[in-house]
């Protein structure tokens, strides 16, 4: 955990509970061997770029937090540098609520979960939309997929603030169906070759069968 993560998720009530339950002092000594943990090294952006999905909490104006999951293709959150990261918004339910949102507080909290490998990695960042700006359309076309069917309405850049590495304790194992395929298909290509075997030794039991019921005869 970087110091910058403590810095903005630390508040003095947060560390009020930490001194009650014992672990002030442990993030203390978290704090001062860390480093700044406001960009993203090697192990985050080679995480970030495997990943299909996320969550994305925001706030709106009642004050009420929003929680919204995106997905698509590995690789659709692109590391633009350390800092900074990014991804298409595609046209969806017409709702707007994390878009609403971000007009009102462009502050942003993101998951990213390998449940395979019960490992998460959290980003706290300050949201950018770009819809209407000069910038906007070399984004939109630069960020648009080879799926034609999705239609690219802006593009969400998030600055990022600071990060966090969580503990895979009570993150439960689950995987995609092309996650469940690389590990069933060498099982399954040994039990075809199995199949093809035992099919010819059945025709070979059955010819030697045959050769000697024509013997006793």
């Amino acid at each position: 955990m970087g110091r910058r993560f403590q810095e903005l998720a630390f508040t003095p009530l947060v560390k009020q509970h930490q001194q009650e339950h014992g672990s002030r002092a442990q993030y203390e000594r978290l704090a001062e061997r860390s480093g700044p943990g406001n960009t993203l090294g090697p192990d985050e952006q080679t995480f970030i770029s495997l990943r299909d999905s996320f969550y994305m909490a925001s706030v709106g104006e009642t004050g009420w937090p929003y929680v919204q999951h995106r997905g698509g293709p590995k690789g659709f959150v692109r590391i633009i540098n350390p800092s900074l990261i990014g991804f298409a918004d595609l046209r969806g339910n017409k709702q707007y609520i994390s878009l609403g949102n971000f007009d009102h507080d462009a502050r942003v909290a993101l998951f990213f979960m390998d449940y395979p490998n019960q490992t998460r990695l959290k980003i706290l960042g300050r949201v950018k939309v770009h819809e209407h700006d000069s910038e906007a359309p070399a984004l939109i076309e630069s960020f648009r997929s080879a799926d034609k069917s999705s239609v690219v309405e802006r593009v969400i850049l998030v600055h990022v603030e600071g990060f966090d590495w969580n503990c895979p304790q009570h993150i439960t194992p689950r995987y995609t169906v092309e996650e469940l395929q690389e590990v069933l298909t060498p099982l399954t290509q040994k039990l075809a070759k199995l199949d093809e075997e035992n099919a010819k030794l059945r025709e070979k039991l059955r010819r030697l069968s045959q050769i000697e019921s024509t013997s006793t005869t």
